[in-house]
């Protein structure tokens, strides 16, 4: 059984989506997959998916010591394809004890006789219970747009994991665990010193607990979906991130593809079916399948990171895939036009909501240059 836990490391950026159409997609191609909604604070795929709210799930399992995870895994209308709700509705259900964590987690890895493909929809951020579950594979995938603010959260997101790795990797009361207590401290120290500076550290304190991480994070192999672009120059914001991660955390992140922002999402949404049922041949559909296809390509792939030159190409395939995508979204918009299914107001629609992008962007860039004017500055001034 495959584990693709989806995160991200803010709201808003389309992880939910993603996770219901690529279960969908994966179904389809004869996979027996598992959907589950983990985002036990806020969650909602049963609203994309058309499954009824009314069932019992993940919060009523944590409640019920005698509710097994068998007993709230409900078939769907789509061939292949089983659902475990979320019931975020529920107090407390956001809030879960370690042991029932790890209670959930077991049941989780023991469905591995029932499913080619288990899913797992996280909750946005960086808590540990996210934390836990992204790590419950070590090929998670991030969904992120190309906004500053959800590429840098995605980029904490993985220094989160990293991080959660080597607590996990140090015993308790160690020289390695009080030297990262001291560090937690004085959080500018943490935030600032740099992941090898910090590993050279702990290798001195407590080589086996650096040994330990070391063999951990050959299993952290986690993949990006650039998701809701607006241009293939777009992509750019991917390369960077690949970059930052490599270069500051010692992670290989593999990109699975990039998506469009498309105007259908939202007819799909409003008529509760996912894009890919809703208009299979859309562009974003299109995007979602040929994801499915690399996921179900690495099923044979030895579990070990990526070399360097591997991760590159598969960047330089999402620059490609980005034009093509683009080129792919201006052509259906024209048709649209020529046949008059796109009125006016709808076009004035599309041009705003570029508008209001752009003006995001605009602000971001301000925001950026005022921080570098201020940065400049205290360097003439000390």
């Amino acid at each position: 059984m495959q584990i693709l836990a989806v995160a991200s490391g803010k709201g808003g950026v389309g992880k939910s989506l993603v996770s219901a159409n690529l279960s969908i997609a994966l179904a389809q191609a004869g996979k027996r997959v598992i959907l589950a909604d983990l985002d036990l604070g806020g969650s909602n795929l049963h609203l994309i998916l058309g499954h009824l709210g009314d069932t019992r799930g993940i919060g009523t399992y944590f409640q019920n010591r005698n509710l097994s995870l068998d007993d709230i895994i409900y078939p769907t209308s789509y061939e292949n394809l089983r659902f475990i709700p979320g019931e975020s509705e529920l107090p407390g259900v956001a809030n879960v004890s370690t042991g029932t964590k790890k209670k959930l987690m077991t049941h989780l890895l023991k469905l591995e006789n029932q499913a080619d493909y288990l899913v797992l929809d996280l909750g946005a951020g960086t808590s540990f219970n996210t934390m836990d579950f992204f790590l419950l594979s070590g090929c998670g995938i991030m969904v992120t747009t190309p906004t500053l603010t959800a590429t840098l959260n995605a980029y904490l997101f993985l220094k989160n994991a990293v991080f959660r790795v080597l607590n996990n990797s140090i015993k308790r009361k160690s020289p390695a665990e009080k030297y990262l207590n001291d560090l937690k401290k004085d959080g500018v120290s943490l935030q600032r010193i740099h992941v090898a500076k910090l590993l050279e550290k702990i290798q001195k304190l407590d080589p086996e607990a650096h040994g330990r991480f070391v063999e951990e994070m050959k299993f952290l192999q986690p993949r990006l979906i650039m998701n809701m672009l607006d241009d293939p120059k777009d992509v750019k914001r991917s390369n960077k991130l690949k970059l930052s991660a490599r270069q500051y955390l010692g992670v290989e992140l593999e990109h699975l593809g990039v998506i469009y922002r498309d105007d259908m999402q939202n007819m799909a949404l409003n008529s509760q079916l996912p894009i890919i049922i809703y208009k299979p041949q859309s562009v974003l559909s299109q995007a979602i399948y040929r994801i499915a296809d690399k996921i179900m390509e690495m099923e044979n792939l030895p579990s070990h990171p990526l070399s360097f030159g591997e991760g590159d190409l598969s960047f330089q395939e999402a620059v490609l895939e980005a034009k093509q995508d683009f080129s792919d979204k201006m052509t259906s918009l024209e048709e649209l036009l020529n046949c008059g299914a796109l009125t006016q107001g709808d076009l004035v629609e599309t041009i705003k909501s570029q508008q209001f992008e752009i003006d995001q962007l605009k602000k971001e860039n301000r925001f950026i240059k005022s921080k570098l004017i201020k940065a400049v500055q205290m360097g003439f001034n000390p």
